[in-house]
């Protein structure tokens, strides 16, 4: 599988007020600024210890995300971290118009260079790169990986390329300056550009403006979008939004100061020998993003009448709250219930990852089989509902604990392959197969910026969504494949809207009848 829509998550931010290359490089300027103001807390390990409850968090993802990069292999991928050599990395990358430079971002003291010096440095970039004749090497990232790890080998075989290939490896992060996008209208423009940020447009857009296997890279476009894209396996989402929550506060503080005029050397362009045979990779890489940008289909949709006071208010979960309405949508739209899969954080243990909240339940389904019964009474219903939602919650403080049953299963299954014992029987049997499709993926991603997160299916026939519940609205990314003919990403979002409605009038006329 390729990392673009399988694995690698986008986050959307809100749209930037500019519509032109300086409003671009300005805010471009700012954020590297940012980034870099982060690092120095990261480097100094003053970052203070996240808590849940009274339980300390491993912290060990945060020093996972700078300066590191997914290497190509013939057997399997690596990921390589550049942080902890003898010189670490001082440069970043810029990708514009398909070609890559390495930035310097620190001066000879080891001072970081300031936000007005940084813009100077993207100006000079900008003007460097006004042709957009160059073959987009970076497509190559977003093959199947062993495609890739072929195409890498012999890529790699030409000095140059490797040198190129070796500094956007080491950078502490990339910066994508993208070209505008064809317009759309306001009530579509944040699906857009959620798929501008997961797979960059096809290759006739940004798709060739990025480096996949790079674990950080910003994206901001000449026309004001903006957000993120980042390679998985160094890290959950959590880290990633603190990050960008620092950020967003670093570029509404930060002044472009003028800085001293010290004159800085010309950001060093990457080059690339491309041979016929390379040249034959990227235009397979091509032809294969194109069908998967065609395949994706994405909404993003804000649900504006209540946030997550509402569900507080009730003593509910707000989480399960909306996990509930989820098994709604899916139950009304599909007549059954379906294995879901939400991601739970396992940081209460060292260098611990996730564990699946499975969030269809007994107690969930009884809860949607009841919702649309006109025998049933709103009591009832209500008792259902918080039924649902304490049957969530329960199972997540199990799964953030170490007690949920995926990882253990799987352990199992690996450990049975690794010995080259037979597979136990429960491996082979059909019901683990039904429990492992997730035609619900899904995963709640708080952040204090009004953005939100968004992946692909992880089935063919599934759904990907992601969302973040801000006080008074919640931010939704519904994913599917145009290739399956019984999903739809707005009809879900449809039903997730009527769901959280239903949910919320069902609790107020309850209340009311008790009055």
């Amino acid at each position: 599988m390729p990392v673009v829509l399988h694995s690698s998550p986008g986050v959307v931010l809100p749209k930037l007020q500019f519509d032109d290359c300086q409003g671009q490089l300005r805010y471009a300027a700012k954020l590297i600024a940012g980034v870099l103001d982060f690092k120095t807390i990261i480097d100094n390990e003053t970052l203070p210890v996240e808590y849940l409850g009274e339980k300390p968090l491993c912290m060990n993802q945060y020093y996972q995300i700078l300066s590191s990069c997914r290497i190509p292999g013939a057997k399997r991928d690596s990921v390589v971290n550049y942080t902890r050599v003898k010189n670490p990395p001082t440069h970043i990358t810029v990708v514009h118009n398909l070609q890559f430079f390495q930035l310097d971002v620190y001066n000879s003291d080891g001072s970081p260079l300031t936000v007005d010096q940084i813009y100077s440095q993207l100006e000079k970039i900008w003007n460097s790169s006004l042709q957009t004749n160059k073959e987009p090497v970076g497509m190559l990232t977003s093959q199947h990986r062993n495609t890739w790890a072929v195409a890498y080998n012999n890529l790699i075989k030409d000095k140059t390329n490797k040198e190129s290939v070796r500094t956007i490896q080491k950078s502490i992060f990339t910066v994508c300056l993208d070209a505008p996008m064809p317009r759309v209208s306001d009530e579509l423009y944040k699906s857009r550009v959620a798929a501008q940020m997961l797979h960059g447009g096809g290759s006739r857009w940004n798709s060739g403006n990025r480096w996949f296997d790079k674990t950080l890279q910003f994206i901001i476009g000449e026309d004001g979008s903006c957000g993120l894209v980042y390679e998985h396996s160094p890290a959950e989402g959590p880290p990633i939004v603190s990050l960008l929550d620092h950020i967003v506060e670093y570029t509404k503080k930060c002044e472009m100061v003028r800085s001293p005029m010290i004159p800085l050397s010309m950001p060093k362009k990457l080059r690339f020998n491309i041979t016929p045979e390379i040249k034959q990779d990227i235009e397979k890489a091509k032809q294969n993003l194109n069908i998967m940008v065609h395949d994706l289909d994405i909404k993003v949709m804000v649900f504006d009448l209540y946030g997550k006071n509402f569900p507080k208010s009730q003593m509910m979960s707000p989480d399960a709250f909306i996990q509930v309405a989820l098994q709604l949508a899916y139950f009304r739209i599909y007549k059954c219930s379906c294995a879901t899969y939400e991601s739970a954080s396992l940081r209460m243990f060292r260098l611990g990852r996730t564990d699946t909240i499975r969030s269809a339940s007994v107690s969930s389904l009884a809860f949607v089989q009841a919702v649309d019964d006109t025998t049933k009474a709103n009591t009832e219903k209500v008792e259902l509902l918080r039924n649902a939602v304490k049957a969530h919650r329960a199972y997540t403080d199990m799964a953030i604990r170490g007690q949920a049953i995926d990882r253990h299963l799987l352990g199992l299954k690996l450990q049975s392959i690794e010995d080259l014992v037979s597979i136990p029987e429960i491996f082979m049997d059909t019901s683990y197969a039904v429990a492992m499709h997730f035609n619900l993926s899904t995963s709640q991603v708080p952040a204090k910026t009004d953005c939100v997160m968004c992946f692909g299916p992880v089935v063919p026939d599934g759904y990907g969504v992601c969302y973040n519940a801000m006080d008074d609205h919640i931010n939704f990314a519904i994913s599917a494949y145009n290739s399956c003919a019984d999903t739809n990403a707005a009809r879900l979002a449809h039903y997730l809207e009527n769901a959280l409605q239903d949910m919320h009038s069902l609790i107020l006329q309850s209340q009311k009848s008790k009055l």
